[in-house]
């Protein structure tokens, strides 16, 4: 079974379809290693991206490099396109996050027909068809690099909380798996836990401790129900110091065990996006 976290090529999706076999799959932080691009075209909500978060309505473009933490809501009035880049992928693209607000109308209509194109091609049986996506692929790269100078002038600068909190997401993705604490992170960032908490409350309104629960519970989630692994070795592998302890706080804050978790996962496999 293929997972959103383990890409192998380019995809084209629906928003909502990204929300298939549960909203967690969009809305716990987490990581891709491929860049991906969201084209919000109705409906509104709060996006998440390196510990910062934002409200997003449509017409709202956003870019999110490999690796970077991002959470997102998806309620039934959104829709709009998701494009994942596949890993390794040879568009040049942006190195940091993009949040664009598209209020010119041409602007609007270059991105939806470029990425009409690319649906086109992908579908296409004809000649070099996969040469064409590519090509529609790095006129969307050309597309986010002029719209980003455009709106440079309108991009207020990370203050100092919020390039803390951006460190602390990046710490994070690297330690979560180790079983380490907000206060073992804290101490590596040069702050006080309290100092940290109080920041990420700031960027994102959420508590240091919430952010690294939320990203430990998404990759548990995430191992239920896409692998076999023992509910067991799922816990360890995320450095829960006992079974026990991983179900408590499974349950905290899903609700359901570890295990009844996985049996409701499994009538949703079959529509979950591959």
């Amino acid at each position: 079974m293929t997972s959103l976290n383990e890409p192998t090529q380019m995809r084209l999706l629906a928003i909502p379809r990204l929300a298939a076999g549960g909203r967690w799959r969009v809305e716990a932080m987490r990581t891709l290693s491929e860049p991906c691009f969201l084209w919000f075209t109705k409906g509104q909500g709060r996006i998440t991206v390196a510990g910062q978060t934002r409200g997003y309505t449509a017409h709202n473009a956003i870019f999110i490099p490999a690796g970077v933490m991002h959470g997102f809501e998806v309620g039934p009035q959104v829709f709009g396109t998701a494009i994942f880049f596949g890993k390794g992928s040879s568009v040049t693209l942006p190195a940091s996050p993009l949040h664009l607000r598209i209020r010119e109308v041409h602007a609007q209509q270059e991105l939806n027909g470029t990425l009409d194109m690319i649906q086109r091609e992908m579908d296409a049986g004809t000649p070099a068809h996969d040469r064409a996506t590519q090509a529609y692929l790095g006129l969307l790269g050309v597309w986010l690099e002029r719209q980003a100078v455009k709106a440079a002038g309108d991009q207020v600068k990370p203050d100092a909380a919020r390039r803390l909190v951006a460190r602390f997401t990046t710490l994070m993705e690297t330690e979560f798996r180790k079983g380490a604490g907000v206060g073992e992170m804290a101490a590596a960032l040069g702050v006080t836990p309290t100092h940290l908490t109080r920041c990420c409350r700031a960027a994102c309104g959420r508590s240091a401790i919430d952010l690294l629960q939320d990203r430990r519970i998404f990759e548990a989630r995430r191992l239920l129900a896409e692998t076999s692994l023992p509910v067991g070795r799922v816990g360890e592998s995320l450095g829960f110091a006992s079974a026990a302890y991983f179900t408590r706080a499974f349950q905290h804050l899903t609700g359901l065990t570890p295990s009844a978790f996985r049996r409701a996962q499994e009538p949703a496999a079959a529509i979950r996006p591959s």
